[in-house]
Parts: C-alpha cells; sequence; structure tokens
C-alpha cells in the first residue's frame, strides 16, 4: 500500500481537500498513532495501528489530517483549539490513539523462597546479591510457564 495515495484519498473522501505533502510509516512511534510536522507539511504515522486495525487507522489519519488541513488554512490545529475539536468531531477521527496490546513488558520473573513474593522485572537481576525485599528471602527465577529454573 502506497501510504502517501491513501491520506490523499481518505483527505479526498472525508475533508473535500487535497493533500499536497508525503507521509512516511514510523516505527519508532510507540505510544502514538500519527504525527504532524508543520515545519514541511509531512506526516508520520505507526505501522502497528495499520496491522492492529483499519478502520482506527482510518481514524487516526483524519485525526492527523484535521492537523494539516487547519495549520494551511491558518486555523486553530492544536489539542486545544476549538477550530480543532469541531473539524475531528465532524469528521469522526479519534481523539487519542488507544493503547496497543503490547509484547510482554516483563520477560524475567522472580520469586521468593521463603515467603513466595513475585518480582517481574524487565532486566535480568543478580540472584546472588539481591534478596526479597519482604522477608530477606533467596529468590529463585521463574519462566513463563511457572517452572524453577534454579
Amino acid at each position: 500500500m502506497n501510504l502517501t495515495e491513501y491520506i490523499q484519498q481518505v483527505s479526498r473522501e472525508d475533508f473535500g481537500k487535497e493533500f499536497r505533502h508525503q507521509a512516511h510509516w514510523n516505527r519508532r512511534l510507540k505510544t502514538t498513532g500519527g504525527r504532524f510536522f508543520p515545519k514541511d507539511g509531512h506526516l508520520d504515522f505507526n505501522p502497528r495501528y495499520y496491522e492492529a486495525d483499519k478502520d482506527l487507522f482510518r481514524k487516526i489519519v483524519r485525526h492527523e489530517l484535521c492537523h494539516y488541513h487547519l495549520y494551511f488554512e491558518q486555523k486553530g490545529y492544536r489539542h486545544k483549539d476549538r477550530d480543532f475539536k469541531e473539524l475531528l468531531q465532524a469528521v469522526d477521527g479519534v481523539r487519542y490513539a488507544p493503547q496497543l496490546a503490547s509484547p510482554a513488558q516483563t520477560p524475567y520473573l522472580y520469586r521468593c523462597q521463603q515467603c513466595g513474593q513475585v518480582y517481574p522485572r524487565k532486566r535480568r537481576v543478580n540472584t546472588a546479591n539481591y534478596r526479597c525485599g519482604k522477608c530477606r528471602g533467596f529468590l529463585t527465577v521463574v519462566d513463563e510457564r511457572n517452572q524453577s529454573l534454579g
């Protein structure tokens, strides 16, 4: 799919206006669906939203096009502006992109041998140097199937 052509189509169908700049995929976007750059007029979009839900992605495109068209019409294009809020509601865009389901954020799981307290962690912990904060017991590594590894 050519993203710029898709954005031009959405702009014509939903706004009745032309989109004259470029649109790009940006995998580095983590918590947002898209971004508008007033300096040069281009748009960036998170491809994960397109892969997850095409209808939601179209609403995100409408949101960014609201910024785009209002900016070039010299109207209020920021989230707090009345012009933006009214146009967004008129074209049925989303105000905020919902959070996508992400892969496991805590790949390491540790359990106290004495009290059973569980410690999910993003980074490895040296179990020889760290103890349970509740009872000072020793920690063991636990995998996803809750089987002890050591």
